[in-house]
């Protein structure tokens, strides 16, 4: 069993201006995001602008954010913010869903090719590669926040983690952060240096983010409002069978295209 190593999530403050290491990691993602999607775009042979690409990031970071919260209230808490809908706003409080942030990157993509003219599965493919970077800092973050911790444990790798009652606990935001981050990410930046057919990084994001995510939730402590869900499977889990379905679709018709 390990002790928790309990990090302060607050960074620093000063007045009424806090930063929490939480938003600290939102930001690196977007800064380390920022090159390598230059490189992806240079890969794919892209003729988006160094302007046009920065306006694709603030779409989607605005997709992630819009969606993300969106989703956790629908997925995750609609009846309360059904009786008090004042906390739709309170972000602060905590409250995001990966798989709403999905769907709100998906508009935003959608609306930005039509804009551009060019085909969602191309900018689909840009994003996939660079993801699993903001996915890794996110799940660095909930570690250090001490939340979304795992079911319990007599691993020897446990940790009890505060407020998570007596028990150790599986270090469920460590398993993701290395699947669905540093797995995922060096095989969509390997794929993503080949010449592939459109839609198939995008599929392959879909299919490893989903199936990691699942095989996790199987460690990873149910949301206590919610519980387990029919046949046994948590919220999270249900959600990553579309996104499995949708990734095996997209890499068979990528293949087709060969």
């Amino acid at each position: 069993m390990i002790i928790y190593p309990e990090i302060d999530p607050v960074v620093f403050s000063i007045g009424p201006l806090v930063i929490r290491w939480y938003g600290v990691m939102y930001s690196l993602a977007f800064l380390l995001g920022w090159p390598l999607l230059q490189i992806q775009a240079r890969r794919m042979s892209l003729t988006l602008s160094r302007e046009e690409l920065g306006d694709f990031m603030i779409w989607i970071l605005a997709g992630v954010i819009l969606g993300g919260r969106l989703g956790y209230i629908v997925f995750y808490q609609s009846s309360y913010y059904l009786t008090n809908p004042a906390a739709v706003f309170k972000i602060w409080e905590g409250g995001m869903s990966f798989h709403g942030g999905l769907l709100g990157v998906a508009v935003a993509i959608c609306l930005f090719a039509r804009k551009k003219k060019i085909h969602c599965l191309t900018l689909g493919d840009l994003v996939s590669p660079i993801v699993p970077v903001g996915l890794f800092l996110g799940r660095i973050g909930n570690f250090i926040n001490g939340e979304l911790w795992g079911r319990t444990s007599d691993l020897p790798w446990a940790m009890i983690f505060p407020h998570s009652g007596p028990l150790p606990r599986h270090p469920s935001q460590l398993y993701e952060a290395f699947l669905e981050g540093v797995v995922l990410f060096a095989i969509l930046w390997w794929m993503g240096a080949m010449k592939t057919s459109r839609g198939a990084l995008f599929g392959i994001f879909l299919l490893g983010y989903g199936a990691a995510r699942f095989v996790i939730e199987f460690f990873r402590e149910p949301d206590a409002h919610l519980g387990l869900l029919s046949m046994g499977l948590s919220m999270g889990q249900w959600l990553c069978v579309p996104m499995v379905l949708a990734g095996i679709i997209l890499i068979h018709g990528a293949k087709r295209q060969v």
